[in-house]
């Protein structure tokens, strides 16, 4: 197990929440390794990137929204340290939700929910939709329902992952208290095909096999490879991962000038969500006056776009917003999102020392980013930062346990949820 903060650790998986885990590992003074074929193009490449724990939450995610709500929270904080390391952007911005109802069923349906929502403590007005048009001008006329949520947050994943990766790669970097830095991250292009364990009792994490045939030793592992977690060689016998691919169809459009009214820079200024026929949609703006328009969710394992899923999309976006028919559409994407049984990721230690699980983050993943990466970290580390609030931790690793759906419960001891905000020594 890890005896000091220098060890090295290999962060198997480079989308956001593995790049985000590894940053805050150099944070606390490991020596990071990053595998992954090709980082950040996975499902962070076609992410919206919504921080919106509000409007995300549906009727029986009682668990998941904490959880969301508490990283939305580390949010302002997580990116500042980013670009105070870096000098580049991450497109976070903090621009309110418009959630509207194309048709009365639809608002019945919205108002049902915003109720729901109100009476769990959550900050959601409901106006009418001349308000909403007011706010966003770009509006259809004959919307039935709006919900205005203003702590709702966006951010770009794309430039967030892009200046994660520079944290990595720069000489230094400003650590918790007076834990060395221990240098630039190193980068393999391939996959992690096993990871490697003592074979003596207590079981110890010892490193990775690539599927290139490479041994890479190390004193601890984080699996943060999402869909592909659960056929990875070397994990806890029994422990069950039970993800699945849910894949998501996305666009993104440009607006010309043509498409504005006059004076107007952007089409729309804030998150735009709707329910149309009952089909959720969403709208997201860029600064560069690009709009992320998505998606559809589908279990059919086809991973490229569907027309079908583009026709659903545009037909869905220009009944709310009828100048989409005048942008011009830019890409077409197809990715597919690890999802889990019960909606909550994996997020965790395992019965193998030094093996951490941070996966099945669903379509959540960037949200969750800030809270998976700062757990993973601590668990591995024992570092804890101190301008976080730890009170809820023990909680969110309970409900996220990777062990919760393993039956039997996987072979060798672990560690429980409530020890770890005593633990100072790393993995022990």
């Amino acid at each position: 197990m890890p005896e000091h903060l220098g060890d090295h650790v290999v962060v198997a998986g480079a989308g956001l929440v593995g790049l985000a885990t590894a940053f805050e590992l150099r944070r606390r003074g490991a020596a990071v390794t990053v595998v992954d074929p090709r980082p950040a193009w996975g499902a962070t490449r076609a992410a919206a990137g919504m921080l919106a724990p509000i409007a995300e939450t549906q009727y029986g995610q009682e668990r998941l929204y904490p959880l969301m709500r508490a990283s939305a929270a580390e949010y302002p904080d997580f990116v500042e340290r980013v670009t105070a390391a870096t000098g580049l952007p991450t497109g976070y911005r903090t621009e309110e939700t418009l959630v509207v109802a194309a048709d009365a069923a639809d608002a019945q349906s919205l108002s049902d929910l915003a109720s729901h929502q109100i009476a769990s403590g959550m900050d959601v007005q409901e106006i009418s939709t001349r308000e909403a048009r007011h706010l966003e001008p770009a509006l259809a006329p004959r919307l039935s329902g709006a919900v205005r949520i203003v702590s709702d947050r966006q951010v770009d994943p794309r430039m967030l992952a892009s200046a994660l990766v520079e944290t990595l790669n720069c000489p230094h970097l400003t650590t918790i208290g007076d834990v060395p830095d221990a240098g630039p991250a190193q980068w393999l292009t391939s996959r992690v095909d096993t990871v490697l364990t003592s074979r003596r009792e207590p079981r110890q994490a010892t490193g990775v096999q690539l599927d290139t045939g490479e041994l890479i030793p190390a004193d601890a592992v984080v699996v943060a490879t999402g869909l592909t977690a659960n056929t990875m060689g070397g994990l806890p016998e029994g422990l069950d991962l039970r993800l699945r691919p849910v894949f998501g169809d996305i666009l993104r459009l440009r607006v010309p000038e043509t498409a504005l009214a006059p004076g107007e820079s952007h089409l729309l200024t804030r998150t735009v969500r709707a329910q149309v026929l009952g089909r959720p949609v969403y709208m997201v703006p860029r600064e560069d006056r690009t709009l992320v328009l998505g998606a559809t969710s589908r279990e059919d394992g086809r991973e490229s776009v569907l027309a079908g899923g583009v026709h659903q999309l545009l037909r869905d976006a220009r009944a709310v917003v009828p100048a989409i028919d005048d942008c011009d559409v830019l890409e077409m994407m197809a990715r597919a999102r690890p999802g889990t049984s019960d909606d909550l990721p994996y997020v965790g230690k395992t019965s193998v020392a030094g093996l951490v699980i941070s996966t099945g983050h669903f379509r959540h993943g960037i949200l969750l980013t800030p809270v998976a990466s700062r757990l993973a970290a601590e668990l591995v580390t024992g570092v804890l930062d101190p301008r976080t609030d730890h009170e809820s931790d023990a909680a969110f690793l309970a409900d996220t346990d990777p062990a919760r759906h393993s039956n039997p419960a996987p072979e060798a001891p672990f560690t429980t949820p409530e020890s770890y905000p005593q633990m100072h020594g790393g993995l022990a």
